[in-house]
């Protein structure tokens, strides 16, 4: 797995608002790289030049990233991907909105889950390329 620690986010502490975490699975390394290279145009982040490292064994893959979803972001643009990738959001419900609204402008978005704290939301999406 190719982690990345939330204390390394630009202008952002571990409980801030605007902090989300992002996992993506089931996917191309090219695939999760694409993904997060939309989102890194859009959001400050802790992946830098980081690209999705892949690692064998039994598991599957799966990439990790923090982003500062402090604002809507004016221009998106679309990527295409080879195939499907799983994406988990956690964070405060106004940054996790933004940033699944900057997702769907860039790929085709299905929610496959979500669920709800007092301060926090998890949504799991299903990202594909846009016709």
């Amino acid at each position: 797995m190719n982690d990345s620690s939330p204390s390394a986010t630009p202008g952002s502490g571990a409980d801030s608002p605007d902090l989300v975490q992002v996992m993506l699975g089931e996917c191309s390394a090219a695939d999760a790289d694409a993904v997060f290279g939309v989102l890194a145009t859009c959001f400050a982040s802790d992946r830098a030049d980081a690209v999705p490292g892949r690692r064998g064994g039994p598991r599957p893959d799966a990439w990790t990233g923090s982003f500062v979803a402090d604002h809507a972001p004016d221009q998106v643009p679309g990527v295409l991907l080879a195939g499907p990738v799983t994406a988990e959001l956690q964070g405060g419900p106004v940054a996790v909105d933004r940033l699944r609204r900057a997702l769907a402008e860039a790929f085709a978005v299905e929610t496959a889950g979500r669920v709800a704290g007092d301060q926090e939301v998890d949504v799991q999406l299903r990202l594909t390329t846009s016709a």
